[in-house]
Formats: structure tokens, C-alpha cells, sequence
């Protein structure tokens, strides 16, 4: 009886087993790079706005402090988007005819808001409290980045929950001195995990409560 295969097979299958198994590290790894790239997660990729609001200028240039038109950062969920009549505090004396505001004069004048494109948008079945983090000693540029150097608004982050939970595994490196929360250029110091520890514990965080799955999906 003849053979069926010939001494070649042997390499051919060889070479087809090591061929499957490349391939499949080239998919899972085109997979993870894709995932965590910037057309997934939004990161570094600005958003179209209504009106191109520059965060280096009023916040950077000029030191306005994130409050002013965030109001609701310390005391609820949402830190808040301003209305109209914030904008027009300045905006009324000055670059009163500035092209670019002509959408805030609009809203003004029609007392309807301007509907401004969410950058740090996250899932309905994520629970996410700005005030807590806020006074826990998380920093705005912790999740947000250096907002007073974007001309333009973009998310930062990759808001995955891989990355939510690095923090609430270990915020000792990540939390600062309450009075640094809104300093955005303020930088971790060389012993910052034995600083940290102690203001984690002074916040009484609770890491177990924290990686606990109901405390961001209730």
C-alpha cells in the first residue's frame, strides 16, 4: 500500500501548528492594541463643541479656579456644566462681539442652553461621585490631565475600569493634601506612598469597600 503522506508532512504540519499559534498571538495582540488605543478610548482626541472653549486660556492664563463654573464638584455627583449667565459675567464687557461667542450671545438672548458635547462621558450603569473623590483628596488632573494646558477639551483617561481600579487598589498613590485638589500643576513628592498612606488613612478610605463591585455599579 502506498503512503498516503510523505517525509514533508511532518514539517508541514509543524510549520502549520506554529503558523496557528502566531497568528493567534497576532490577533489578541492587534485585539489589546486596538482596545486600549486612543480610537477606543477617546483619549487624546478632542471633542467638537458648540463654542471652542479653551481651558488653557480661562483656566490656565487667566487662574480662573475650576469651581467657578464647575459648582457642583464639592457637594454632588456631577461637578456641573455653567449656564449661560456665567459666561456672560465676563463675556457682557468683554469680546462682546467676538465671532466665536456668538453662539453664547445666542443663548443668552433666547434663554435656551447651550448644549455642550459631554468629553468624559461614562456608561449608565457606572456610578461616579465627583464630591466623594473630591474630598477623599483625588485631584482634578488625576482623571482629567492638565486641563489648563488644553486649548481645546479632551479626555485624558481611558475611564476603562482596569484603570478606575488601579487607584482603588492602592490610592496612597494617587491621593494628595486636600488643599491640593484643585492645583493642577501640583506633582507627587519622592515619598509620596508613605504621604499618601497617611492621607489615605485620614480619609478613612476603605480598599476593601472600595474594589467591592456596588460601590460603582448600584
Amino acid at each position: 500500500m502506498p503512503q498516503i503522506f510523505t517525509r514533508a508532512s511532518n514539517t508541514f504540519a509543524r510549520a502549520g501548528i506554529v503558523f496557528a499559534v502566531l497568528c493567534l498571538g497576532g490577533v489578541a495582540w492587534a485585539t489589546y492594541t486596538v482596545w486600549w488605543s486612543p480610537y477606543m478610548t477617546g483619549v487624546d482626541a478632542p471633542r467638537a463643541q458648540p463654542v471652542p472653549f479653551s481651558h488653557k486660556h480661562h483656566a490656565g492664563e487667566l487662574g480662573i479656579d475650576c469651581r467657578y463654573c464647575h459648582t457642583g464638584v464639592e457637594s454632588g455627583r456631577f461637578a456641573g456644566l455653567p449656564p449661560t449667565e456665567t459666561c456672560m459675567t465676563c463675556h457682557s464687557q468683554i469680546w462682546t462681539d467676538a465671532p466665536l461667542l456668538a453662539p453664547v450671545r445666542a443663548s443668552w438672548r433666547d434663554g435656551k442652553a447651550i448644549e455642550w458635547t459631554r468629553v468624559h462621558d461614562l456608561p449608565d450603569f457606572v456610578y461616579f461621585d465627583h464630591s466623594i473623590h473630591v474630598r477623599k483628596g483625588v485631584g482634578c488632573a488625576e482623571c482629567h490631565g492638565r486641563v489648563d494646558e488644553m486649548p481645546l477639551t479632551w479626555q485624558a483617561k481611558p475611564l476603562y475600569m482596569k484603570w478606575c481600579l488601579e487607584c482603588h487598589r492602592a490610592p496612597e498613590q494617587h491621593v494628595r493634601p486636600p488643599g491640593e485638589v484643585f492645583n493642577m500643576s501640583w506633582e507627587r513628592p519622592a515619598e509620596q506612598r508613605a504621604r499618601g498612606l497617611a492621607l489615605a488613612g485620614a480619609a478613612h478610605l476603605d480598599t476593601t469597600h472600595m474594589m467591592d463591585c456596588s460601590a460603582c455599579h448600584r
